[in-house]
C-alpha cells in the first residue's frame, strides 16, 4: 500500500465545506449526539427486555435513535434506511422474531458496556453468526456512537470511497467484509493520527467524501466533461447546504438570546449551553447576559454533562433550582433536544418547571408529529413548542409585561 496520504489529508481539511470542517470539528451538534444516542440505545435494550418493542421500526425507540443519527446528515444521511420494516422480505428480522429481538437487545448491551475493541469484535462475529436476515454493517453506524475510536460509521459512500482509493472490491451488506475494511481504516488512522483523529469520524469522513466525489484524487484536471459536470453539480449543492447551515446557527444563536434576555428580565439566573458561553448576537455577548457558573445539581456525571448542553436554562435567583429549559432546534435536531429536555425532568421535576422547543416555523408540523409520537409520550414529560416568529415577536413585551416563567405559556402551543 503505497499511497501518499498526506496531500490528500490535507486536501481534505483545507476544504472549508468538506465534511471535516462542517460536520466533524466546530460542530456542536455532533458532539451533542453522543449523549443522546447513548441514552437512546439505552431505551431500546430497556423496551427489549421488558418485551414492549414493538414488531415494527416506526414509533419504536429504535427508530428514535436512528433519527438522532440522521439528524447529523451528511455521512448519516441514510442509516435509517436499512432499519425500517420491510414486510414481504421479513427484513431487518428483529421486528417480527422474539428470539431475533433479544439477541439484538443483548448485542446492544453488551457493546454498550464495552470496555476495548476485542469484546467488540466477539459480539460482532458473535452477532453475525446468528444469520439474522437483514442486520448486516449497518449497525456499525449505531456502534460508531457508542465507541467513536474503535468502530468506523459505514455506508455506501464510505464503502464506494475505501474501495476506489484502496482498488478493493468490498462489499457492503457482510460483516466479515466491513471489520477487513475496518482493520485497513484503523491502519491508515494509526499512521496518520496527527493529520486525522482518534475519533474515526474523520477517516470516515475522508472516505465519504471520495465515495460521493466531492474529493477527486489527483485534481479535477483528470476528469472527462461528465464527470467535472456532476462534480460542479455536488459543490453547487454543498455550498447551498453550507450556506443555509450557517443561516440556522445564526438563527440559533437569535433565538438562544431572546431567551437569555427574558430570564434575566423576569429575574432568574439564566446560563446558555455549556459550549455556546462565547457567543454573541448583536453586541451582547452570552457571559454578559448570564452566571459565570453552572449551578452545582446533584446528578451524576453522564446525566449532568447533557444537562449542560441544553440550549438556554433558568434558574431561581441564586439557587440550583431550574425554572425553566429551553431546546432551540434547527432544521433537524429535534430528537435530541427531546432527549435532553427528558433527561432534566427525570432529574430534577418538581412540578413546577416548565420545558420548550423553540422551532423554526417551517418545522412545526414536524414538531407536533415527533411530540405526537407514542415513543415520546410514554416519556411523560411535558413538552411545549414556541416558533421562532413568536418568541422574536414577543421578546420584548414579555420582558415588560411577565411576572414569572409561566409567561412563555402565552406563546407556547401544546400537543
Amino acid at each position: 500500500m503505497n499511497l501518499n496520504f498526506q496531500p490528500l489529508i490535507q486536501q481534505y481539511k483545507s476544504d472549508k465545506e468538506s465534511v471535516y470542517n462542517t460536520w466533524f470539528i466546530n460542530n456542536e451538534e455532533r458532539l451533542k449526539a453522543f449523549r443522546s444516542i447513548r441514552r437512546g440505545i439505552m431505551q431500546v435494550i430497556d423496551d427489549i427486555k421488558k418485551k414492549i418493542f414493538p414488531n415494527d421500526f416506526k414509533g419504536s425507540s429504535l427508530e428514535f435513535v436512528l433519527t438522532c443519527i440522521t439528524e447529523q446528515k451528511q455521512v448519516f444521511e441514510g442509516a435509517a434506511h436499512p432499519f425500517y420494516w420491510k414486510p414481504k422480505l421479513r427484513i431487518p428480522d428483529i421486528y417480527e422474531n422474539e428470539n431475533n429481538k433479544q439477541a439484538f437487545g443483548q448485542f446492544l448491551e453488551n457493546c454498550l458496556n464495552a470496555k476495548g475493541e476485542d469484546q467488540i469484535i466477539k459480539e460482532i462475529i458473535r452477532l453475525d453468526s446468528l444469520k439474522i436476515k437483514g442486520l448486516g454493517p449497518a449497525v456499525a453506524s449505531i456502534l460508531y456512537f457508542l465507541h467513536p475510536t474503535i468502530i468506523p460509521p459505514f455506508n455506501t459512500a464510505i464503502i464506494n470511497g475505501f474501495n476506489f482509493l484502496f482498488k478493493d472490491k468490498k462489499k457492503l451488506g457482510s460483516w466479515s467484509e466491513y471489520l477487513k475494511l475496518r482493520e485497513v481504516i484503523i491502519d491508515v488512522n494509526n499512521q496518520h493520527r496527527s493529520l486525522l483523529s482518534s475519533d474515526l469520524g474523520a477517516i470516515a469522513g475522508l472516505l465519504f467524501e471520495i465515495g460521493m466525489q466531492k474529493l477527486v484524487l489527483g485534481g479535477d484536471e483528470y476528469l472527462s466533461q461528465p464527470e467535472r459536470n456532476k462534480l460542479e453539480k455536488l459543490i453547487e449543492k454543498r455550498h447551498l447546504e453550507v450556506r443555509e447551515e450557517k443561516e440556522e446557527e445564526s438563527l440559533h444563536t437569535e433565538m438562544q438570546y431572546h431567551l437569555l434576555k427574558i430570564g434575566n428580565a423576569l429575574g432568574y439566573d439564566v446560563i446558555p449551553a455549556s459550549n455556546d458561553r462565547s457567543k454573541c448576537y448583536n453586541g451582547n455577548n452570552f457571559s454578559f447576559l448570564s452566571i459565570p457558573e453552572f449551578p452545582q445539581i446533584e446528578l451524576d456525571k453522564e446525566t449532568l454533562n447533557t444537562v449542560k448542553l441544553i440550549d438556554v436554562l433558568w434558574f431561581a435567583k441564586g439557587t440550583n433550582n431550574v425554572i425553566a429549559a429551553f431546546e432551540v432546534e434547527k432544521s433537524t435536531s429535534i430528537y435530541s433536544g427531546i432527549l435532553r429536555l427528558t433527561d432534566l425532568s427525570y432529574s430534577i421535576a418538581d412540578g413546577d418547571e416548565v420545558f420548550y422547543l423553540i422551532v423554526p416555523d417551517k418545522r412545526e408540523k414536524d414538531v407536533t408529529l415527533q411530540l405526537s409520537r407514542p415513543a415520546i409520550k410514554k416519556i411523560g414529560t411535558s413538552i411545549k413548542y414556541i416558533l421562532f416568529s413568536e418568541l422574536r415577536q414577543h421578546c420584548d413585551a414579555l420582558c415588560k409585561f411577565g411576572d414569572s416563567h409561566r409567561i412563555m405559556d402565552k406563546i407556547a402551543k401544546a400537543i
